[in-house]
Parts: structure tokens; sequence; C-alpha cells
């Protein structure tokens, strides 16, 4: 029997479970019971749900499970939403959490409209992303390798006299350096090996991701950003392959506030307290923000790598690639001279710096790329 009151529905996504709770239109909630996750028990779920009513509206917390099931509700007509698990209000006191417990609140809070959904991007970007973030996660395992010899080596006594920047002369050193001890030299031969194999997938990685980014529809937002200073290909492309489209922010605020360098806010009455920045959304394109952030500390200029960059890019970009250096370096040392912390006066370059993210990589993508200019990625 089929009503014409929507449905919302309540979904508690586990690994091998979901709990359902339901409600048509402003009724009780009803307690659907525990599925499986297989596409044989969601098939049979949307069977059900769609005898109920013409329109389900569908929601669930973001988790590990990512958004497949997101996409097979979308596919099966239903209106989805994916909610941000920090966002959903909380009652003061609450202390009894389970699964059939969040299902019941996220119906009702659906229907009042008090969730934030959270972006999904397409199947292509989320493919882009993951080989941006297996990218990342090999540097880091990299780092962490070389941090683990230079350890070996001090708790040793042994130093390297020259720049320890595993450059050639440094790795031509490590080389060469044995120990006296058998088992000393086998630690170190396999510790040396792990860093040359995390090298090895490195420049694997970064191969096929400079490949990919070339079929990749934001490459123009790519190439626009890297005519910023302190904008590289590394920056550019993990900052993009997690902010997604840029055009689902209406306004450089938003964007601002979504990469947590907004100052936290406690005012009350006639007095108004700002705190830190509240630190929300992705932490590693916060982190690559701020790190750009840090080259505004010296003198607007066009450096040769930077004009290199520009070879190609429409004149609009490079112009306004130019406004946000002139005035982010003037911007520091206007708080550097009234004797602001570094730390501060930087995380404030980098919220302006995030708006001009967000206007030179719209003017990018609305602007037609040579495609002379695709091989500066492999470069």
């Amino acid at each position: 029997m089929e009503h014409d009151s929507a449905l919302y529905v309540g979904l508690d996504v586990h690994k091998d479970s979901i709990t359902v709770a339901y409600a048509a239109g402003s009724g009780e909630v009803e307690l659907f019971g525990k599925i499986g996750t297989t596409q044989a028990d969601i098939d049979r779920l949307c069977k059900r749900l769609q005898s109920k009513a013409r329109q389900i509206r569908v929601v669930y917390e973001a988790g590990p499970c990512g958004y497949s099931l997101y996409r097979q509700l979308v596919q099966k007509g239903f209106e989805c939403m994916v909610c941000a698990p920090p966002l959903i209000p909380r009652k003061p006191g609450e202390r009894v959490k389970t699964d059939r417990r969040d299902a019941v609140k996220l119906v009702r809070l659906v229907r009042t409209g008090d969730l934030s959904a959270v972006y999904v991007p397409t199947v292509e970007d989320e493919a882009f992303r993951d080989l941006a973030r297996a990218w990342v996660s090999a540097k880091d395992d990299m780092k962490r390798a070389r941090q683990w010899l230079k350890a070996f080596l001090l708790s040793h006594g042994v130093r390297y006299t020259g720049r320890p920047d595993w450059g050639p002369a440094h790795r031509r050193w490590l080389s060469a350096f044995s120990f006296g001890n058998l088992w000393q030299q086998l630690a170190f031969d396999e510790l040396r090996r792990t860093i040359e194999d995390h090298l090895a997938q490195c420049g694997r990685l970064e191969a096929a991701l400079r490949e990919a980014v070339l079929d990749w529809r934001f490459y123009p937002a790519v190439l626009g950003l890297q005519a910023m200073r302190g904008v590289q290909f590394t920056t550019a492309v993990g900052m993009l392959a997690e902010l997604g489209d840029l055009s689902r922010f209406a306004h450089p605020r938003q964007l601002m506030a979504w990469l947590g360098v907004t100052p936290s806010e406690h005012s009350s009455g006639n007095k108004r307290r700002l705190g830190s920045i509240t630190k929300t959304g992705n932490s590693y394109a916060r982190k690559l923000l701020v790190e750009s952030a840090w080259s505004y500390r010296h003198p607007a200029r066009v450096s040769p790598e930077i004009q290199r960059r520009h070879e190609g890019i429409p004149k609009p970009i490079i112009d306004r690639a130019w406004d946000a250096q002139v005035r982010l370096c003037r911007r520091y040392r206007k708080l550097a001279a009234r004797g602001k912390n570094a730390n501060v006066t930087v995380v404030a370059v980098a919220r302006e710096l995030a708006g001009f993210i967000w206007d030179i990589s719209r003017l990018a993508m609305s602007l037609a790329v040579p495609r002379e200019v695709h091989a500066q990625c492999n470069t």
C-alpha cells in the first residue's frame, strides 16, 4: 500500500549489519530491525521501503564503510544523505548509545532538518583521491623509515659530518658505511633496504598520479593553482583531491570554515571573544594550506620556478596569482610588525590564501587551458 507522505529512514551502518528505523511523515518512529550488508539485503530493504511510500529520504552517518551504500540507494531512486557525525546534535547528559537509539535519532533529526550533509565525491574523484592518498601514505612511510635509520645510527654514536638531507652524497655514505658486528650490520641493511623500497614505491605512485591527473576533470584547476606562490604540484593535487568540487562553496568563507582555519567564537551580549581556529574539516588539506602560507613571509616576487609554471597559463589567472602574492606578503608583514606570533600570522595568511584558492580554481575551470600546458605536470 502506497502513501503520499514522505518516509524518513535512519540507518546505523556497521561492517556486518545495518539497523533500520523509519517514520511516515510526522508519525511515530518505528524500528524496522537489523539487516545484513550484502547487495541482496539492500535490495530487499529497498523493496520493503518502496511499498510504504513514494518519496523516501534515507540518512546515515559518514564512517569507514564509505559511500557505496549511498550510491546503491541513489541508484534505486531514493533521496539519500550522508551526515557528518561531529555535527549531530546531542542532548546534555545523554549517556546511553545503542544502534537502535542511533537509528531512531537519525530519523527524528532528518525530519526536522537538523543534520549537516557531507560532500559525496563522484566515483572518478574518489578513485583519484585514493591514488593521491596512497602517494601521501607512501611518503609518510618513507619519512618514518628514514627517522628509524637516523635513530639507529645515533644510538650507536654514528654521525654524518655533512648535511643529512638524503641527497646523493648522503646516500653514498650510507651505502658505504658498515658495522663491525654482523648482527648490527644485518639490522642496518634491512633499515636501509626499507628506505629504498619506499623510495621506489613513491616513484611509482607519483608517476601514476602525474599520468592520471591529465585525464582528471579538475586538471585545469591543478594548473591554475600552480601559478600561485607556494603551491606546487604536490600541494595542488593533494588539496584538490581532498576538496573535490569547489563550486559547492558559494562563498570563500565557506571554504575557510570547511578547512577549519576560521577562529572559534564565544560571544555573549556586547562582548565578542575570538579563540583559536576551529580545526574542523580535512586535516591534510589544512596542513597543505598552512605549509603554502609560510612562503608568503618573504617579499613578493616571481621566481624562475614560478615563471616556468606560468608558461601557457591564461593571463587572468597569472594576474590573480600576483594579486594574491602582493596582498598576502603585505598581510604577513603587517601582522608581524604588530608583534603577532609567527604561527598565528601564518594561519591568518592561510585563511586568506584559501579565498584565493577558491577564486583561482573557479577561474581556471571556466577558462580554456591550452593542450601544450599539460606537459608541465610531467616535468
